[in-house]
């Protein structure tokens, strides 16, 4: 993205009339430069000093619970920038945007963008022609204005903007912070006790190959990540092996599922995922159509594949059937152990290791210094926007039922109850817990659990996307919008290269104190 005006143009002196050169030092002194702008059917100014860049409006990442002038936050050369309508704080009507408008890059503190229908002119003013506000008729506010300047670049009147005010009547429950403050620190302390999954279940990660329904143990799932656009095919290597892809400067062998149980090819679109399995320091990433949820299974409804079933040699990659929803649902597990004594497996970590088999060694051996450097993050959609949780805090996901229990006197923001495992949980919509328009339910919906303070509780999701380990060094405080917003959606993680704004939502921050004896009263 490129400025239309950038600060060293901004700092050119106006044209106009020019004094001897002598005189000049001593004339122009005084003079101010402003930028001139317009905003629905009203001409005005900013002082040109806080003014950094002006720039076509960029694309916005939206933020929940943040003022209506909030348009989203946009990524500016790797820093994050809010949007802010100047419309929406004088109450004009909306606009859509066009080849005129322009965001002013003003830094109060924090580098702030607000978006006005026409950039004008810059132009030097002398003191003489500022006035203060007095009492004028207007659309604006004059506690909003600092001056006003008169008979300038053919305007009688220019309203000169006082931004600082603008911003401290707008975002009131904030004004006596800096936009942006640093996050308190152990936000995302881990958690223990209760969230501990019981030695009497099993945590397990489903996806679908070709309708069927498979599994894998949580604890050998490093992550979950979408399919590159690119892969890299390595001529002579078995077709079960699909190439490698780059993992945070590794290289990572991929296979497909489909084609190691013979089951028929199609190409990855949009839903399919790749899972990493880890046993040791290995890693392969195996391509399935697409990841379902998380499974909190008890060891009861789990049984080994029949002794009469059961594959060997090459092929006893499922160990152990789950039975689920009285029998009807039956989900294969996967042994890793024995996933990776397949022969396909190991001539895709083979052919990794002859492609670059120091590189990796020195790769692994930075990744295991830089393990505490990341930070594991289950990343979900609502709309059109990416947010993040941290993985030790989902206890785990599951579908939504087709319907949920409405139960009498339960608390306005609890949607319904499902029945979990004999365990009645409360389940409310994220969608209208962040304030976002609601939505029709549909098949790719999930119920993410977490416990807060001791209440199971489940929220829906219009999707989830995939386990993403973020560098600590991507991760930065997010503005400050609001004061519901700052603590829970406090940080966002900065992800330039991707063009990706992941907004943090603290689990924690999800219920309100108050709300909290009422959902574990349901519970109960």
């Amino acid at each position: 993205m490129t400025s239309d005006i950038s600060a060293e143009t901004l700092a050119r002196p106006a044209t106009g009339s020019h004094p001897a050169d002598g005189d000049f030092d001593e004339q122009t002194s005084d003079i101010r430069q402003f930028v001139t702008f317009l905003a629905g059917d009203e001409v005005f100014a900013v002082d040109m000093h806080p003014v950094q860049e002006i720039i076509r409006v960029p694309d916005v990442v939206r933020v929940p619970l943040a003022p209506p002038s909030l348009e989203g936050l946009a990524n500016l050369r790797g820093k994050v920038l809010p949007i802010i309508s100047l419309r929406h704080l004088f109450g004009f009507a909306e606009r859509a945007h066009d080849d005129t408008t322009r965001a002013l890059v003003i830094d109060l503190g924090q580098p702030l963008g607000f978006v006005v229908d026409r950039v004008a002119s810059v132009v030097g003013v002398e003191p003489g022609r500022i006035e203060p506000v007095g009492s004028i008729s207007g659309t604006v506010d004059t506690e909003l204005l600092s001056g006003l300047i008169k008979d300038v670049d053919g305007h009688a009147m220019i309203m000169v903007l006082d931004f600082a005010k603008l911003i401290g009547r707008e975002f009131a429950e904030i004004a006596h912070t800096t936009l942006g403050t640093a996050v308190t620190a152990g936000l995302m302390g881990q958690t223990g006790g209760d969230d501990e999954v019981s030695s009497d279940e099993l945590q397990l990660v489903s996806f679908e190959v070709a309708g069927q329904e498979y599994a894998i143990a949580i604890e050998n799932v490093q992550e979950i990540v979408q399919v590159p656009e690119q892969i890299i095919h390595v001529p002579g290597s078995a077709a079960h092996v699909l190439g490698v892809m780059s993992l945070r400067n590794r290289l990572l062998p991929l296979v497909s599922l489909r084609r190691m149980f013979a089951l028929p090819s199609r190409d990855a679109d949009e839903q399919s995922r790749i899972v990493v399995v880890a046993l040791g320091a290995a890693s392969v990433g195996v391509v399935m159509d697409r990841v379902n949820e998380v499974l909190r299974v008890a060891r009861s409804d789990v049984e080994p594949m029949p002794g009469l079933l059961a594959r060997e040699g090459d092929l006893a990659d499922i160990s152990d059937i789950c039975r689920l929803d009285g029998g009807k649902r039956l989900v294969s597990i996967i042994s890793t152990d024995n996933l990776f004594r397949h022969s396909v497996i190991q001539e895709a970590l083979t052919t990794v290791e002859t492609l670059h088999d120091d590189e990796r060694a020195i790769d692994d051996e930075r990744e295991d210094e830089s393990a505490d450097d990341d930070e594991q993050v289950v990343v979900f959609r609502l709309d059109k926007e990416e947010f993040g949780v941290p993985i030790g805090s989902v206890q785990e996901i599951v579908r939504v039922p087709d319907e949920l229990t409405h139960v009498p006197r339960a608390p306005a923001f609890v949607e319904g109850v499902i029945n979990l495992r004999g365990t009645v949980l409360p389940v409310i919509d994220l969608r209208r817990r962040l304030g976002l328009p609601e939505a029709e339910r549909s098949d790719r919906q999930r119920v993410m659990v977490f416990l807060i303070e001791g209440a199971r509780t489940g929220f829906i999701v219009d999707s989830v996307a995939e386990v993403l380990k973020i560098p600590k060094t991507a991760i930065e405080p997010a503005p400050q919008l609001s004061g519901e917003q700052s603590k829970l959606l406090a940080r966002m993680a900065n992800l330039e290269k991707q063009r990706r704004l992941v907004q943090l939502i603290e689990p924690t921050q999800l219920i309100q104190s108050g709300e909290l004896a009422g959902l574990a009263g349901l519970a109960a």
